[in-house]
Order: structure tokens, then sequence, then C-alpha cells
């Protein structure tokens, strides 16, 4: 497996001098996932937790719905220079019966460490419909309960504490509970994993849990909780119009500014309770 980590010499410069020493890196590589053979995405991520991340990607294309649907997926092919494996290639082998992604043109997928929809070539191939439906969900949390949350999702950040070069995402309770977390270079990354996680886990859907993430709530975010049947996602930076536009249409509830005391609630005000 990749490292997480990656030293590197670092000039430090500041107003009392400068300073050589060693710095700690969030690693970054190109993981390539194939399904049944066939190259289907190539994503920037850190490694780890790469067989979750599959899933919760698979998951959020509208793929998979449980873990029967996943036969078995395995590392293959990709060495370095040196021959060993790079663990940058995984193959998803889907169960019977389980109907293939489309590999057209509009599902030739590249993404980012940023983005999580990049390479779709039409508005259609990016929106797409759950087979859940997280406007039922019944999820509530109450405001004291949730402000807590960003501390508690900080305190399990190990790899940004060193690196402080992660975003992160996090499956709770409604008393709050944090079932996991996962970090990575790319926010859809670490959202892919946890819902990776929760349909290993036998947990999707999920219109039990909330979805936290660390940074900003993006139109790609809100469709990867609709994807999994999670009636609410919050946030510490700001959401997109069209993620709050994408909540509203789903019957989410959004909430942006999870920072201190405060928060603000875009959509779904009943599974707020203040």
């Amino acid at each position: 497996m990749g490292r997480v980590t990656v030293r590197r010499p670092v000039r430090r410069i500041s107003a009392t001098g400068e300073r050589r020493r060693p710095d700690s890196l969030a690693a970054e590589e190109p993981l390539e996932l194939r399904v049944g053979g066939k190259a289907l995405a190539v994503t920037m991520r850190t490694p780890g937790h790469d067989v979750e991340l599959a899933h919760g990607f698979l998951l959020s294309e509208g793929v998979l719905g449980s873990r029967e649907d996943v036969a078995v997926a395995r590392y293959c092919d990709g060495v370095d220079d040196q021959g060993r494996n790079t663990y940058n290639v995984l193959d998803v082998a889907l169960a019977e019966g389980v109907a293939p992604p489309d590999t057209g043109v509009e599902r030739n997928f590249y993404t980012t460490s940023s983005c999580g929809v990049c390479g779709k070539a039409a508005l259609d191939a990016v929106k797409l419909r759950s087979r859940f439906s997280p406007g039922e969900s019944e999820f509530t949390v109450k405001s004291d309960v949730l402000t807590q949350m960003p501390d508690r999702l900080r305190e399990q950040q190990k790899v940004f504490s060193s690196t402080g070069g992660l975003h992160a995402a996090g499956l709770f309770t409604s008393d709050g509970q944090l079932v996991v977390v996962r970090e990575d270079v790319g926010r859809h990354n670490a959202v892919d994993k946890v819902l990776g996680w929760a349909l290993q886990a036998g947990r999707i859907p999920a219109p039990d849990l909330g979805l936290l993430v660390s940074g900003r709530a993006s139109f790609e975010l809100v469709q990867k909780a609709a994807m999994a049947g999670i009636g609410l996602l919050a946030a510490v930076s700001a959401p997109s119009s069209l993620a709050a536009e994408l909540a509203e249409e789903n019957g989410m509830t959004l909430i942006g500014f999870l920072r201190g005391d405060s928060m603000n609630l875009y959509t779904g005000d009943r599974r707020l309770l203040t």
C-alpha cells in the first residue's frame, strides 16, 4: 500500500529568520478503477481504504446498491520501475446479474483531487437519481449536538494533524457519535470512502445517519449523500447554489458554516431540533 504521508525537505522562512527541516506532506497518487477488467475511472487520492473508495464511488454512480452487488475487489497490474506493485490499480468484479456501468463518452471519468464529476460530458451524466429516497429519512439531530461535531471530526483527523493537507468526512448518529471517519486529499474521495465503508457494513441505505464534511458542500457531495439515502449533510464551510437546489429537490437537510456555536440551515428544517 502506498504511503499516506511523504517527508520532504523544506526551507522555512519567517520574520525571525529561516531554517531547513523535513516536512510531512499528504500523499497523492492516482488510482485506476476497473470494473470487470475494463478501465472506468482514474482519481487522484490519498492511498488507503481504496476498496471502500471504489465501493463508495460505484454507489454514488448508481452501479451498486448493496454489498452483495460486488463479487470481489482486488489490486492488479500497476508496477513501479523496480517491479513492485504500486497498489494503484483496483479491479471490481460485480456479482452476477448486476449491470455494469455505462462506459460511453459520458461515463469516461477522469477526476482530480478536487473534482468528483470531471470528465462527464453532459448534465444528464452528472445528475443521477438515487434508488433510495433521502427525503424519507427521519434522521434528526439537536443543534447543540451538531455544533460539537466539527471538533470531534477534527480530533480523528490524524493525518491532517501532521500535514494540514487533507479533507475529512464522517458519518454520525443523532446523538453525535461518529461511526466512521476517513481522510483524503479529495473531499469527494473522503466521502466515497465513508459511503463505501457503510456499503460494506450493510448500512446502505443510511437514513439513520448524517454526513459531515470538513470543507464546503458542493453539488457532488449532496448527490453522493442522496445516492446513499442520507437525509442530512452538514459542512464546516459554504454550500454552492446548486448544492442547495439539489438538497431541496431531494427533500434533504443542508447545513453550512457549521462553526463554533452557529450554523446556517439552508434546506430541510425538520431534521434540526433547536
